[in-house]
């Protein structure tokens, strides 16, 4: 079996990315599912808080200093700078060894009506921040319940590399909103960049059914295996279907030879990537227009689109090469006819068109599983 999508050079990024987290490559990865987060992170909000605090002791510090005649230190009778540091520090964390003691009316004023209402804040910061990440925790914690109780019919993506963002960017194309799609990773870098996208994420490995259980694989309509190996990839489907049986699964293999493989282990559709790149490279190079307006229909969005879609009830009755847009085939009941398959005309009821229409005219609906 081959070992994978080695040739593609951004999934071998992603390959480096899991190396640089410094865990050996058999040793499991935790894994967590990870909602769409706001612009500023828990990190950068703590460090705010952090450069905050700096601040109010820093202020503490010149008021204490300033006025450091009025204050007595029972080690030498003087107040230096360091001590006023000292003194600032441990008034603000309301210790108060009584070591260095205001003595004078202006010093006792100035604690009264300056350093005390910055002690507070200082407290404030600190019980805040550890409230906020308490708060986050339960807030989480709802909104994984919540999400979990009401998420149906959604698509998994497995693997978030090039061909994992393609895939997802065709569904949004296509009318699925993006809380319908949930992306599976092991590394939590493409996982956080995946989240930032506005996808809900899970980190771990979806060869393990409790990872994909995560996922609520199990409740899937559709299932899309774009992992970067071969076996990953068999692997993945074999699970998957196991946990789901109805759903319609869609895998990418790099190698021809394994296609048989991922269809036994209960892929409904196998997408040979190396193969389609290289007849696509090939129909490029005898025909570059015609290579130029196939790569036009399978980009969703850039102009002409080839969508499939249910017959409009103005259209039963009609023969395809009457309907307003370019029917190439007709499905009905899980066969498909050509456009000029006698048995393709008249069009009825519940049988669903692959047509050729142009991007400007609007939207398709998201097919259905």
């Amino acid at each position: 079996m081959s070992p994978g999508d080695g040739g593609d050079a951004q999934d071998t990024q992603l390959a480096d990315a899991v190396a640089a987290e410094d865990l050996p490559p058999d040793r499991p990865r935790a894994h967590r599912v990870a909602f769409p987060r706001p612009a500023a992170g828990p990190l950068m909000q703590v460090t705010r808080r952090l450069l905050l605090a700096l601040l109010v002791l820093a202020l503490t510090v010149v008021i204490v200093y300033a006025d450091r005649g009025g204050y007595h230190d029972n080690a030498d009778d003087s107040v230096s700078f360091l001590d006023s540091l000292y003194y600032s520090t441990v008034t603000l964390s309301t210790t108060g060894y009584g070591d260095i003691v205001p003595y004078s009316t202006g010093a006792r004023l100035s604690n009264t009506f300056l350093v005390t209402p910055l002690r507070v804040i200082f407290l404030i910061i600190l019980v805040g921040t550890t409230l906020e990440v308490l708060t986050e925790r339960t807030r989480e914690q709802f909104r994984l319940t919540r999400w979990r109780r009401t998420l149906r019919d959604h698509v998994v993506i497995v693997g978030y590399g090039t061909k994992g963002r393609s895939a997802a960017r065709t569904l949004l194309g296509r009318g699925v909103p993006p809380e319908r799609i949930v992306v599976v990773d092991p590394n939590p870098k493409v996982v956080n960049g995946a989240t930032d996208e506005g996808y809900v994420a899970v980190v771990g490995d979806a060869t393990r059914s409790d990872v994909l259980r995560r996922a609520e694989a199990q409740r899937a309509r559709q299932i899309v295996v774009a992992a970067q190996r071969d076996d990953t990839a068999v692997l993945v489907t074999l699970t998957a279907r196991q946990l789901n049986p109805g759903a319609h699964i869609v895998a990418s293999v790099r190698e021809e030879e394994n296609a048989p493989l991922l269809r036994q282990s209960g892929a409904d559709a196998v997408i040979t990537s190396s193969g389609a790149a290289g007849r696509l490279l090939g129909l490029s190079v005898l025909s570059p227009s015609v290579g130029q307006v196939m790569d036009d229909l399978i980009t969703y969005g850039s102009g002409l689109d080839l969508i499939e879609r249910p017959v409009g009830a103005a259209e039963t009755g009609k023969a395809p090469r009457e309907v307003r847009d370019l029917v190439v085939s007709v499905m009905r009941d899980a066969r498909m006819l050509d456009h000029d398959d006698p048995e393709a005309a008249p069009l009825r009821a519940g049988d669903r068109l692959i047509t050729i229409r142009r991007s400007s005219d609007g939207p398709a609906a998201a097919p259905q599983g």
